[in-house]
């Protein structure tokens, strides 16, 4: 099985699973640039000390997923998993981050539906030319009653279940690419852990579900998004329906 390093810069918010106990989409970048997706990841079922950061490197041991034909894709030994040093620090405006990040450079969504049909790529980073809003719309409150069922079994039959909040919302991205062919319409979603980890302490600090939608805003439209900042975004596609999403922002002042 390959041994790999990886830099990690994407971990989803986690989804329900009747394999495991949850699912967290975590992706990161290999030290000569390119992406990788390790799948599955039961990122807080993990021994405390295997926990890691976004921009902490990571050492695994991984193969191909042989489900998963998204050619990024790979399944870890989670038991090999082992954080590497701290995260990689902010200074000189993200420095030794863009190193790694944008070692490959930027594409743009219009560059992606292409070399998804002719090389099968998933994962990317995009630097929108302008980000018009973040949108945002209800969603169901609670999980889909076969995911409660599953809830129900694990709790009694299984080992401790942590909980598991389903976010009321569905945000999204508004934004235009710099690219000619771009007609400034995509709408993306947001997959990213720390806007799911964002909304619900802000619920819980505010009392308040308006509150906390418009402290997310204030995050990732007014400072993620700010004019002085250099805006990227990880993107990549789900793994049923093949769908672009937003899995995280990568945002150094310019």
């Amino acid at each position: 099985m390959p041994h790999m390093r990886v830099l990690i810069t994407v971990k989803t918010y986690p989804l329900p699973s009747r394999t495991y106990h949850e699912l967290v989409c975590t992706a990161g970048v290999l030290p000569d640039g390119g992406f990788v997706r390790l799948y599955p990841i039961e990122y807080r079922y993990l021994p405390y000390w295997q926990w890691y950061s976004k921009y902490q490197w990571i050492e695994v041991d991984a193969e191909k997923h042989e489900k998963d034909p998204r050619k990024e894709s790979f399944r870890p030994d989670c038991s090999t998993l082992r954080p590497v040093g701290e995260p990689l620090d902010t200074k000189d405006k993200w420095r030794k981050r863009r190193e790694i990040v944008l070692a490959r450079g930027a594409q743009t969504m219009e560059q992606l539906y292409e070399l998804r049909q002719t090389e099968g790529v998933s994962l990317g980073i995009v630097r929108p030319r302008e980000v018009y809003d973040l949108v945002v719309e209800p969603d169901d409150r609670e999980w889909k009653p076969r995911w409660q069922s599953l809830f129900q079994q694990q709790r009694l039959f299984g080992p401790q279940q942590k909980p598991l909040e389903k976010i009321p919302f569905r945000f999204s991205y508004r934004f235009a690419c710099d690219d000619p062919r771009c007609r400034g319409r995509h709408k993306m979603m947001i997959a990213d852990w720390e806007l799911g980890q964002l909304f619900l302490r802000m619920r819980d600090q505010h009392g308040d579900e308006l509150t906390a939608v418009q402290k997310v805003r204030q995050r990732f439209l007014d400072q993620m998004c700010a004019e002085d900042v250099d805006t990227h975004f990880f993107v990549g596609t789900t793994a049923h329906y093949g769908t672009w999403i937003v899995l995280g922002v990568f945002w150094p002042k310019k």
